[in-house]
């Protein structure tokens, strides 16, 4: 079974910095690219990054670039997101997935984790 658990979001002051988790498992590591996406109320969701199986290829959102950075330790099937000089338009819920390659990477969906930026 397929499972991906992200963790780590919270409650940060704006210019604060997060680091979110995405532990998977039930499939091999090696072949699956993982994304974050992230879902505020009343906006559509939005990719925030990705990461290639290899780890060779990595994209961000314009929104976001610079500020964040994706990881992945296949030995440890954990990709990370640390997220630094948050701003208050970063509060959503992220959300991890995967897919074969990146832009198929929501073939499947972690449960999501709240993280909140205060002005």
């Amino acid at each position: 079974e397929v499972q991906l658990v992200e963790s780590g979001g919270g409650l940060v002051q704006a210019g604060g910095s997060l680091r979110l988790s995405c532990a998977y498992s039930g499939f091999t590591v090696d072949n699956y690219a993982i994304a974050w996406f992230r879902q505020a109320p009343g906006k559509e969701r939005e990719r925030v990054s990705c990461i290639s199986s290899s780890g060779g290829s990595i994209a961000y959102a314009d929104s976001v670039k610079g500020r964040f950075t994706i990881s992945r330790d296949n030995a440890k099937n954990t990709v990370y997101l640390q997220m630094n000089s948050l701003k208050s338009e970063d509060t959503a819920v992220y959300l991890c997935a995967a897919g074969s390659i990146c832009a198929l990477a929501t073939k499947y969906w972690g449960q999501g984790t709240q993280v909140t930026v205060s002005s």
